[in-house]
């Protein structure tokens, strides 16, 4: 390769833009690519000013947890695609340069002029080559996916069918016979409605859910040609110049070029964390993520105003490349789609041993003793039959429907599923692992305690002290932690509310942050502006997940503020120069830290281990109320520990971080409560009563995590079990928890209802609590036993450890997990079922399989429908069975066998399955749940298929045989009637008696044909009926008059199904060509009877069933 051709290679791999008028390659493209370090720090160090050169392959993964490429739990297959998809992004990011150059460079490469942007000729030829600023769909692989339409399923076989008959129509057919011209049609018609169906569904999924593209804002403010115009978002193309001003969300990723002194972005959608960025036009890192000079689409302007440049739309954008990952589609199959491809084989298996019983017959015995009766195009004939008779050609039209009509009944209750399939799966859940803060809480913390020393008081108490105005030394040390939280503090208080009480003004920023800046602007008349005006902040350390603490360090820059800020020893000693550290967070974390702790009283004392041990006690007090609880502290800084450090230098930010490990003044503890969600116990209680277990996964303190769970119901035991009651060593025997041991309302329940409150389940495990730090030294064995637990809590806890637990339980259950946050997105997209929040944030809702619109209650609602699907296809599959399967296959092996005219046409075998039964086969996806569907336990994907044996037997057994017996005897006692006795059939093998004219034997044998086709449907009536419950009476589920039970659409499709049959027998057109014929009208009213005698047998049967539940019948029901 040239170093002409290299530098082209390289060039094309970067984003860069060009027009068609300009024939030449900017030198720019050419240049060498930055160079790049490894990131020194670990904790994401972000400084206000700019630092050395960082990898975004090492800090993507922490920035944009969404992504989560570095998860050490992702294994085989799957580490290996994440490990290739994060080195394409990190390296594409890497190359991008557009916040290191200077506005003219970016101007002049992108060939546009801040002051006048592109000409409309420009735009056009850009929006041409680039296509428009939209995500682009996920990759399919368009031939597989059409070819999956067509052929997967039943679909192949029905293809080859056709084929053979059409074959066996011409040439074989001497003459050629219009009914199997006919009986080709409809196979390849049902051939091409199943691939419709398949394609129906396909593009419903795809349609559901589009949340990326509605994030982005439907206009902007573009100069085009010299002026300002609107225009919509999707046709911005690079080189456009945008105008931004608060509240705008930003439509593409730009390069600011004019910058107002105060604005600020939140960029939360998609780092998760909402701490206001402050926009500037030059460079504040060599990461392109973190510099302040580039906005990132998708994020808002939150404050100030400015113009940018924009320089990548569409999949370029930071937000595209992020979008593209979570939109991967999972690569495992559904819990449904299991079932599916089992009954599939199970149905194939028994179709392909009856095809081989046919032509071993045939070759070894009808070919040779009875050449006449069959010969090849008959055989293929009778061979397309039997796989007719056993193909359900309707099933796959009727799961379609059935999964549409389910999905639109949970958009009714405010369940939006992105894909049908996983509706089912959601009825088999066993575990749902849930977030806690704004999925089992409603998300608005509130700060309601805080302490100063030993002296702890309610916010509202100390309000009502500083308003009376009596001036302390105790209201003056609560005062100072007012000022410490307005400092360290993230959040940002909306100026344009300035006129409006505090409890009223929106900020921005986190729940956390925002609480305890509501606190500290609540407290006295020095506001939170004045602090920050007083104090010039310099250095900040971000709070994330896994450090639990944030820093903020500031130097003077109005000295009557240290008399407010601090106490007077610290006040007479800070400096000029000198520098005030801050820190917030856990206070596990930076007790350790502390050397010293301010009292009641303004004045510092040593922290020695009786003062940690109160601090240890409130926390503990706070976190068994429920309580997040945080602790604030400071330190002054002398200038000389500094000295020689440029601000913003790696080595500046690393002796800060070094000056917070120790020496730290504990000005107070901070207590945070988020309310449940009043519908939590509720929700708790039902899903225990339906077997499934719930496990909170939250980053509080166990204590704090422990009296949320109790709240909530998701424990109930008295005594809870820790790590240390987890043996390492598998040949151990495990301590496990008696009933005794449980709580007050717990008791033993009955294996078929599921768990109940309080209950210990079969294995006698009660609660558990275990921390995240505790997660990772856990043995296998240990996690074995850890998730068998009926109750668990789980506390301090990472993304990256939701991840692992996730995949832990997912080795013996269904696991669904539900968050809001980005950072829950990894398990999300993980689970088998992920459940988002709509008030969360869209990439969550993106990475999810489904998304509760308005509250937690309703994964209750989602729950029951998945398991009603299930429940919904058995009948379904239980309904059509015995017509569509049985009954159609005995007619061709009595022909085989024994010699009988084949008594049911294979035409009249497809009218069954695809008109006649597919209507009400569909209706049954409109059954409301039975009484008990959420007092079961969940099945057992392993064990519990749609169709076994005991579907099986009631289907074929029971059911079928009793349609067959009934349809044979109607159908020869007819012939009977009509002069052809049976003994002239049986092992006639074609031969006919001379006294029996052909003419008239065949007319005759074309009504008893039909004889046979409406007597199956007329019974298929009552099967219905008695196919809506499985274990419920039809009295204590009617059809009508009851708004709990009725099925109103069961009767109209009962007429369609007459209509059909009507249809397909009485015109005389149809009768010439498919060899059908009326039939006497006593033979529509004889098999009512018949079908009484059903809906009998299974009245007798589901009382057998419930009188006596663990009898043989209960064991042998479906």
């Amino acid at each position: 390769m040239t170093p002409e051709k290299a530098a082209e290679v390289q060039a094309a791999d970067r984003v860069h833009w060009r027009d068609v008028e300009d024939g030449r390659r900017r030198d720019g493209w050419s240049r060498p690519l930055p160079s790049r370090s490894n990131s020194v720090d670990s904790l994401a160090i972000r400084s206000i000013h700019s630092r050395g050169p960082v990898d975004p392959a090492l800090t993507l993964p922490i920035q944009y947890r969404t992504v989560s490429f570095q998860i050490e739990e992702s294994k085989g297959r799957e580490r290996a695609e994440l490990a290739r998809v994060a080195g394409t992004a990190a390296k594409d990011l890497a190359d991008l340069e557009w916040h290191t150059i200077s506005t003219a460079d970016v101007a002049d490469r992108l060939l546009t002029s801040p002051a006048t942007g592109l000409s409309e000729e420009q735009a056009r030829r850009r929006l041409d080559e680039y296509g428009r600023n939209a995500p682009s769909p996920p990759r399919t692989n368009r031939f597989w996916t059409v070819f999956g339409y067509f052929f997967k399923g039943f679909g192949s076989i029905l293809l080859v069918g056709s084929i053979l008959v059409f074959v066996s129509w011409k040439p074989l057919g001497q003459p050629p016979a219009l009914a199997n011209l006919a009986l080709a049609i409809v196979l390849l018609a049902v051939f091409f409605i199943q691939a419709a169906f398949a394609m129906f569904q396909d593009w419903s999924t795809s349609r559901v859910m589009s949340s990326i593209k509605d994030m982005l804002p439907e206009h902007c403010q573009v100069t085009r040609d010299g002026q300002l115009i609107q225009l919509p978002a999707e046709g911005l193309v690079p080189g456009d110049v945008v105008s931004i001003k608060a509240g705008n969300k930003l439509p593409a990723d730009l390069r600011f070029i004019t910058m107002s002194s105060d604005a600020k972005f939140d960029r939360s959608v998609l780092t998760g964390e909402s701490r206001p960025i402050a926009a500037t036009v030059d460079h504040t890192d060599s990461n392109y993520l973190e510099t302040h000079n580039m906005g990132l689409q998708g994020t808002h302007c939150i404050i100030g105003s400015g113009s940018g440049i924009v320089v990548a739309t569409g999949d370029r954008t930071v937000f595209g490349r992020i979008a593209s990952l979570t939109n991967e589609p999972k690569s495992k199959m559904t819990t449904l789609e299991k079932e599916v491809l089992y009954f599939v084989l199970f149905i194939c298996a028994i179709m392909f041993t009856m095809i081989a019983l046919v032509l071993i017959l045939w070759g070894t015995w009808l070919r040779r003793h009875y050449p006449n009766y069959i010969n090849v195009p008959t055989l293929i004939v009778d061979c397309v039959s039997v796989a007719v008779a056993f193909i359900p050609e309707g099933l796959p039209i009727a799961i379609t429907a059935g999964l549409t009509i389910t999905a639109n009944m949970m958009r009714k209750h405010k369940v939006l599923c992105k894909s049908l399939k996983t509706v089912e799966t959601l009825g088999s859940v066993s575990v749902i692992c849930s977030d806690k803060t704004g999925t089992l809480t409603q998300g608005k913390m509130t700060l309601t305690d805080c302490s100063v020393g030993s002296e702890n008081v309610t916010v509202d108490a100390l309000k009502k002290d500083l308003a009376a105005a009596h001036e302390s030394d105790t209201l003056a040390a609560f005062l100072q932690l007012g000022a410490l939280a307005a400092l360290c503090n993230a959040a940002e208080i909306d100026a344009a509310q300035a006129e409006l009480p505090i409890e009223q003004r929106a900020i921005f920023g986190d729940a956390t942050d925002t609480a305890i800046l509501r606190f500290s602007e609540s407290l006295a008349d020095t506001s939170v502006a004045y602090y920050r005006a007083c104090w010039q902040r310099v250095f900040e350390l971000a709070f994330n997940s896994k450090n639990k603490f944030m820093i903020r360090s500031f130097s003077l820059s109005r000295r009557e503020a240290i008399s407010s800020t601090l106490d007077r020893e610290s006040a007479e000693l800070f400096a000029d120069g000198d520098f005030l550290l801050t820190i917030k967070g856990a206070p596990d974390i930076l007790l350790g830290r502390c050397s010293r702790y301010m009292t009641p009283s303004g004045e510092l004392m040593p922290l020695d281990d009786d003062a940690a041990a109160t601090f240890e006690r409130i926390k503990n007090i706070y976190s068994s109320q429920g309580k997040r609880c945080l602790l604030l502290a400071r330190r002054l800084v002398p200038a000389a520990a500094l000295a020689g450090l440029e601000p913003g230098t790696t080595k500046y930010d690393e002796a800060m971080v070094e000056e917070a490990k120790s020496g730290l003044t504990l000005v107070g503890l901070v207590a945070i409560v988020d309310p449940l969600r009043p519908e939590i116990r509720e929700v708790v209680s039902t899903l225990r009563g339906a077997g499934v277990r719930i496990a909170m996964v939250t980053g509080d303190f166990a204590l704090t995590a422990l009296a949320i769970a109790r709240e909530a119901g998701i424990v109930s035991c008295i005594q809870v079990d820790t790590v240390d009651n987890l043996d390492r060593n598998p040949d151990h025997v495990s301590i496990s928890r008696k009933p005794a041991e449980t709580g007050s309302g717990s008791e033993e329940v009955d294996e078929k209802k599921g768990g109940s409150g309080g209950v210990v389940g079969g294995n006698g495990r009660g609660a558990l609590v275990i921390s995240g730090p505790e997660l990772t030294r856990l043995s296998d064995n240990q996690w074995r036993l850890l998730t068998e637990y009926q109750e668990i809590v789980f506390a301090r806890t990472t993304p990256e450890q939701k991840l692992r637990i996730v995949r832990e339980f997912q080795e013996e259950s269904v696991v669904a997990m539900t968050g809001d946050g980005v950072n829950d997105a990894p398990s999300l997209k993980a689970a088998d079922v992920g459940i988002a929040l709509g008030s969360g944030s869209d990439i969550a809702m993106e990475a999810a399989d489904m998304i509760l619109l308005e509250s937690f209650s309703s994964v209750v609602v989602a729950v029951q429908y998945g398991r009603v699907v299930f429940d919904n296809l058995k009948k379904v599959i239980a309904y059509l069975l015995p017509a569509g399967s049985f009954s159609e296959f005995w007619p061709v092996m009595t022909s085989v066998i024994f010699g009988l005219p084949q008594i049911l046409s294979s035409f009249l075998m497809i009218i069954i399955c695809c008109f006649t039964d597919c209507a009400a086969a569909t209706i049954l996806s409109f059954e409301k749940p039975e009484a008990d569907v959420l007092l079961r336990r969940p099945r057992n994907v392993k064990k519990d298929r749609l169709v076994n044996w005991q579907l099986v037997l009631h289907a074929y057994g029971i059911i079928g045989m009793t349609e067959t017996l009934a349809s044979f005897a109607m159908s020869f006692w007819y012939l009977q009637r009509s002069g052809i006795p049976f003994s002239d059939l049986w092992f006639s093998f074609g031969r006919l008696p001379p006294s029996i004219d052909p003419s008239y034997y065949n007319q005759k044998l074309a009504e008893a044909s039909s004889i046979y086709f409406v007597n199956l449907v007329v019974m298929q009536w009552f099967n219905l009926m008695a196919t809506r419950t499985r274990r419920l009476s039809i009295f204590q589920h009617p059809p009508l008059f009851n708004k709990q039970t009725e099925n109103l659409y069961l009767f109209p499709s009962i007429l369609f199904a007459l209509a059909m049959a009507v249809l397909w027998i009485y015109p005389p057109s149809i009768q010439s060509v498919l060899g059908t014929a009326g039939i006497p009208v006593e033979y529509w009213f004889l098999p009512f009877t018949f079908g009484l005698w059903i809906i009998i047998l299974d009245e007798t049967r589901r009382y057998w069933v419930r009188r006596w539940p663990d009898g043989r019948v209960a064991k042998a029901a479906w």
